[in-house]
């Protein structure tokens, strides 16, 4: 802490309750911040994403060849997620240059993100094996309404946690 040669002098109860205050008040901006939903251009891209990959990754894992080649199926997935993840770099890039915070995932509510981090995979992959036994399409489909709704289910929570952290006060004034 740079005193210019000046002696430090204790801080009063009164102004070290408003140092807080104002730390508390940056914290909880920062955190609002990080967690802020994507833009909707990206839930909607992410949406697609997750709501197609039930159905081409059950191409690729279809037994006999269904609708088309597996090499086709193959290369949609890997065209999709091509195509995805430079979109995430976008949004990602555009959100750091717009606000200055870099996406961060850890302040994101454990409670929410667990259980997504587990149930997404098996919801995005196990239906393709189930189709591979089956020969049922309509596993395929229902992964795939299942994977939107659930997209969309969390870019609203994620936008009504960030309205609540934007309006709720950090600090409350003594």
């Amino acid at each position: 802490m740079e005193t210019n040669g000046e002696p430090l002098t204790p801080l009063t109860p009164e102004q070290a309750r408003s140092a807080l205050a104002d730390t508390q008040r940056v914290r909880a901006s920062a955190t609002a911040l990080a967690a802020t939903p994507w833009p909707n251009w990206f839930f909607a891209t992410l949406t697609l994403y997750v709501a197609a990959l039930p159905i081409v990754y059950g191409g690729v894992m279809a037994d006999p060849e269904w609708l088309l080649p597996r090499p086709a199926w193959a290369g949609v997935m890997l065209a999709m997620t091509v195509a995805y993840a430079s979109l995430f770099r976008v949004a990602a890039k555009g959100w750091r240059d717009r606000t200055g915070v870099a996406l961060r995932f850890d302040v994101l509510p454990k409670r929410a993100t667990v259980p997504l981090m587990i149930g997404l995979p098996v919801l995005l992959v196990g239906p393709g094996f189930a189709f591979r036994v089956t020969g049922w399409p309509g596993w395929l489909i229902a992964a795939s309404l299942t994977g939107a709704a659930v997209s969309a289910g969390f870019h609203l929570t994620f936008v009504r946690l960030h309205r609540k952290t934007e309006q709720k006060p950090a600090w409350k004034p003594a």
